[in-house]
């Protein structure tokens, strides 16, 4: 790969979706795009950014910047984290609400391992006031294929190994023919994917109780980050929960969210600001 056909793509996710990828990545380019390229019948990512560039074409342009996007996923990949979620956050939330509803955002969604993974351990809260509360979760991802496969909710035998036990497994998938394993109709609703691109606008998404945006703002440039994380503050409701990666950090980013006090390792929308306010 030529070094102005790394540049021009580098240019493109930074743009679509804010990605930072550095010279030293430039394999995963490589990796990432080979579907595309093999299916548009291009002999390199030289011919693949010679047809971007000749032929402009924006749906196009938006599904290779997806297609660069990290997309590691895994059922119960944090389990402290979900654990936090489904015995804490998700309690102290359902006290402030008047109508027994939560909403819950997982951003950058990936596959939807993630998503379905807290669907079921919500469905195993029995004897938790949980139970009895109405809680919607919005999975969404800037891929439209990944949106897919989450919205299908159909993983191979190898996907399921990983994260999910076989009492899990069984209760919650149906084995198909070919020996992919597949969501069980009735846990199906408890999940709304969307594609969304976390740098557009998102005001028809409405206010949650908890946002998780983990493993997404460590790939991206640090003007990306601090636009993510501020549209995110806006959408979280008084006193609810953001929680991002293990090994990511949103300190400095924004004046917009502050730790919270209720919950360590979770930040909340600092309503005393008068940008957040405005919001």
């Amino acid at each position: 790969m030529q070094e102005t056909t790394f540049n021009e793509l580098a240019d493109l996710a930074l743009r679509q979706s804010g990605q930072n990828i550095p010279a030293s990545k430039a394999y995963l380019m490589e990796a990432r795009l080979s579907t595309i390229a093999r299916r548009e019948n291009f002999a390199t990512l030289d011919d693949l950014v010679h047809c971007l560039k000749a032929r402009p074409n924006p749906r196009f342009e938006q599904e290779v910047a997806a297609a660069l996007t990290g997309k590691s996923t895994c059922f119960f990949g944090d389990r402290d984290l979900l654990d936090k979620l489904v015995e804490q956050a998700l309690p102290k939330r359902l006290e402030h609400s008047k109508t027994g509803r939560l909403r819950v955002w997982c951003a950058g969604v990936s596959t939807g391992q993630e998503a379905w993974s807290l669907a079921i351990l919500l469905r195993e809260a029995v004897g938790s006031p949980l139970a009895n509360a109405e809680i919607e979760i919005i999975g969404t991802d800037l891929s439209t294929q990944c949106i897919e496969t989450a919205k299908q909710g159909v993983y191979g035998h190898f996907d399921v190994q990983k994260g999910l036990s076989i009492h899990r497994l069984m209760t919650n998938f149906d084995r198909r023919d070919n020996g992919d394993w597949s969501i069980k109709p009735d846990l199906q609703s408890a999940v709304n994917f969307r594609r969304h691109n976390l740098l557009e606008p998102t005001r028809d998404l409405g206010q949650f109780d908890v946002i998780m945006c983990c493993n997404v703002l460590s790939g991206l440039a640090d003007g990306a980050r601090r636009q993510v994380i501020g549209t995110m503050s806006a959408h979280l409701l008084p006193e609810a929960f953001l929680f991002v990666g293990t090994n990511e950090s949103v300190q400095g980013l924004s004046d917009a969210i502050k730790p919270s006090r209720a919950l360590r390792g979770a930040f909340e929308r600092d309503v005393a600001n008068a940008s957040t306010a405005a919001a």
